[in-house]
């Protein structure tokens, strides 16, 4: 093969070998947002059951892996990140049979479920937290973190993250919103309490957690001031912001010691998936990985695609660097959106060619993909007014004007891109009978919706549950190693690289330019198993790639 790579002038770049994996190095994960997925009786909010109804469908797209945000009982006041019990689950999304349901018919289908983990924080409405402010300051050991006197930390929504308790007459600390009071996990019987949380749902088998700002978790002992920055706005490598530097507040050494902790009780269950929402340069988010041989969170994000530049030297540039810092043993997660930030196709003005090859370097990249709902129909955000806004975060940001927002290419309202998934051209999308959905449905399902895509060759829907299906099929694509294809052996705008597990190997390559481009292959990679249109052609040892065109190529 050297030999032949030679000869027609291929330098690739070799990265890591992968060994054995646990099952979540090389799953494909669906985040379901369960408000928004399906009504199943009514009311205009989704629910469990809905979710239920809904399970061949993601089993049919080929997805292995369901992450549902939070259900268990919660005021709600944000959408279910502020718990009030671990071990129920508020009515509006069912029953604690509900639960127990969904995960066995997920089980059922060969799948696996896990579920969101809010570990930081409780809602205001908690029992611990009622109980820390009617015993007082000069009670036993606190739930929370108080203090007499607040000092400078921001939240990370910005402003104090202090807030007073007129009944205890001190300030409890909430590092995202004012309801939200961080646990005090400097208190033993805390991180017992939340580890016994833990293991009441791995009990019932859930297959793992997706962890809520997890690099949050341990604050400094002796609260001292955060340094000044004259950093703004916290973006995805630097958390710091509010011209503030987070060094006290964030990313504490203690709380990458946890991680090894809680995996250490996971494994009392076997293989369960951690993966951890945290933020910060990769070097930094390694560390919650653990050691060398990977023994903290099994996964962490990698947040730097959420602000992706559609070039082929941008995301080949990103892949180079994320190998450097997750060699295996460890394994990065790409995703594009969450039920946080804009969905991705917002980025390329909602071009649904181009949201092909996004998902196509998603799902063949060495790398655990996870999708938010509604990716693979290429659902859009929705445009709705801050003052009409249920998120608390909207509300907060109500008095600054639209355009800021616009300019930096984000939003503040959380509501815009966790509108109900749109199943059909029917009423409210076919996400409920109720007159009022507990968001509006955006105004394109009737024609971005899962049973219009279904019957179109040519659809979003379709092309994705293809390549899925082609990841399944293939060791190379989910255990292989990674050989990229040097960018000056390429026309412009094209990426290409290489997976290989034993014996199977297969070429990607993807042109990210308006033009047609033509491209020499290795000897006998000739082989078309998947492309994005019939335009792409392979004549002799040379490929024509349409515009934006796209194929995974094998040996012949």
């Amino acid at each position: 093969m050297k030999k032949s790579l030679a000869a027609i002038s291929f330098v690739f770049i070799t990265f890591h070998t992968i060994a054995q994996m646990p099952w979540y190095h090389h799953t494909t994960i669906y985040q379901i947002y369960p408000r928004s997925f399906y009504d199943s009786n009514g009311d205009g909010i989704g629910d469990i059951q809905g979710i239920i109804q809904k399970l061949d469908h993601v089993k049919e797209m080929g997805y292995e892996t369901i992450w549902c945000s939070p259900f268990f009982k919660s005021p709600q006041q944000d959408f279910g990140y502020d718990i009030s019990d671990y071990c129920d689950i508020a009515p509006e999304y069912g029953t604690m049979a509900d639960a127990q349901q969904l995960i066995d018919e997920v089980h059922k289908r060969g799948m696996k479920i896990v579920f969101d983990m809010v570990m930081n924080h409780t809602s205001v409405e908690h029992p611990w937290f009622k109980k820390d402010v009617a015993k007082g300051k000069d009670g036993n050991a606190d739930f929370y973190i108080w203090a007499d006197k607040p000092n400078n930390w921001k939240s990370m929504t910005g402003g104090s993250g202090w807030q007073y308790s007129k009944e205890r007459g001190q300030y409890f600390w909430a590092s995202f919103l004012p309801f939200q009071p961080d646990l005090n996990y400097r208190n033993p019987e805390v991180k017992k309490l939340m580890l016994d949380n833990v293991r009441f749902w791995l009990r019932r088998g859930v297959d793992g957690f997706r962890l809520d700002i997890f690099n949050v978790i341990y604050k400094d002992a002796a609260l001292r001031d955060n340094p000044f920055s004259w950093k703004a706005v916290p973006d995805e490598k630097n958390p710091d912001g509010f011209f503030q530097k987070f060094k006290y507040t964030i990313n504490q050494p203690e709380s990458m010691q946890f991680a090894k902790e809680l995996r250490a009780v996971c494994e009392e269950f076997g293989d369960r998936m951690l993966l951890g929402e945290v933020s910060g340069d990769r070097k930094t988010i390694r560390k919650f990985s653990g050691d060398e041989k990977n023994d903290g969170l099994g996964l962490v994000f990698n947040f730097e695609m959420l602000r992706y530049k559609f070039k082929a030297s941008y995301f080949h540039k990103l892949v180079e660097n994320i190998e450097k810092d997750f060699p295996n043993p460890f394994m990065p997660v790409y995703v594009f959106s969450n039920h946080d930030r804009r969905r991705s196709i917002k980025r390329v003005k909602d071009d649904m060619q181009k949201a092909k090859l996004l998902h196509l370097f998603q799902l063949t990249v060495r790398g655990v993909p996870c999708m938010y709902y509604g990716e693979e129909i290429g659902m859009t955000d929705a445009r709705i007014k801050f003052k009409n806004g249920l998120d608390p975060i909207a509300q907060k940001m109500r008095k600054y004007p639209r355009f800021i927002f616009d300019w930096a290419g984000e939003t503040p309202n959380r509501d815009e891109l966790r509108t109900p998934m749109q199943w059909n051209a029917n009423t409210n999308a076919g996400f409920s009978t109720n007159a009022k959905t507990w968001l509006p449905v955006n105004n394109n399902y009737t024609t971005i919706n899962v049973e219009k895509e279904k019957g179109d060759e040519t659809s979003l829907l379709q092309f994705v549950q293809r390549v899925l299906k082609l990841r399944n099929d293939m060791g190379a694509l989910k255990n292989g190693d990674i050989e990229f294809v040097e960018r000056g052996k390429l026309p412009k705008n094209v990426l290409a690289y290489k997976r290989k597990a034993g014996n199977s190997e297969i070429l990607v390559v993807m042109n990210f330019s308006k033009s047609e481009k033509s491209v020499q292959l290795p000897d006998n990679f000739s082989n078309v198993l998947l492309s994005v249109s019939p335009a792409e052609k392979v004549t002799g040892n040379k490929l024509h790639l349409s515009s934006l065109g796209a194929v995974i190529l094998s040996r012949q």
